[in-house]
């Protein structure tokens, strides 16, 4: 058994009404991922979308996956991955939005609470650890009133489309670099980048 393999889950909704939601941005980096290693997502048991590879000959494999539930289910695919590809925790990375980081700006970590993130608290409760490591993927907070739970389910502006690939393509280069370096160099360069 391949033994340097992470489980990246990126987080969202499934349904092309939900595609450009700003809650979606962990499918979106999932998806640039899978396109680098050259793979498709196809139907798994557990209730998601899988691609799996590597990005080169070197490179830890990677298992892609989108849960097939909606945001606030994302535990029960996650944990069931985890299971059938026989990975703890430690080898998991999930992919998700962040309303307490500004747009276009990334933080990584490991552990600590859901920040009120629904599908990060369901991963926790179902994997019986919150000791995995985050993307967070900075959306910024909703303008004036506006609620919290509208704003994560609207698409991205117009302004912010224009800097989403650069966005995506930033998140999915912390994700190789983590499972290619580890956590320190990852937020050594992007806690310090911009």
């Amino acid at each position: 058994m391949d033994t340097n393999q992470w489980l990246v889950a990126g987080l969202g909704n499934p349904g092309p009404g939900y595609a450009g939601n700003r809650h979606n941005i962990g499918f979106m980096v999932v998806d640039e991922l899978a396109r680098r290693i050259g793979s498709r997502f196809t139907t798994h048991r557990s209730n998601a979308l899988v691609a799996e590879g590597r990005s080169g000959p070197d490179a830890p494999r990677l298992i892609l996956a989108k849960p097939a539930t909606f945001m606030n289910l994302s535990g029960g695919p996650v944990q069931a991955l985890l299971r059938f590809y026989k990975l703890d925790a430690s080898r998991l990375i999930v992919v998700h939005d962040e309303l307490d980081i500004p747009f276009d700006t990334l933080r990584l970590k490991v552990g600590g609470g859901n920040g009120g993130h629904n599908g990060i608290r369901d991963i926790a409760a179902r994997a019986g650890t919150p000791e995995f490591t985050r993307v967070r993927v900075g959306i910024g907070r909703p303008p004036g009133r506006q609620q919290a739970a509208d704003f994560v389910l609207q698409n991205f502006s117009g302004a912010e489309r224009e800097a989403l690939p650069s966005l995506i393509s930033d998140a999915a280069d912390a994700v190789e670099q983590i499972t290619r370096e580890g956590l320190a160099p990852a937020q050594l360069r992007w806690h310090t980048a911009r």
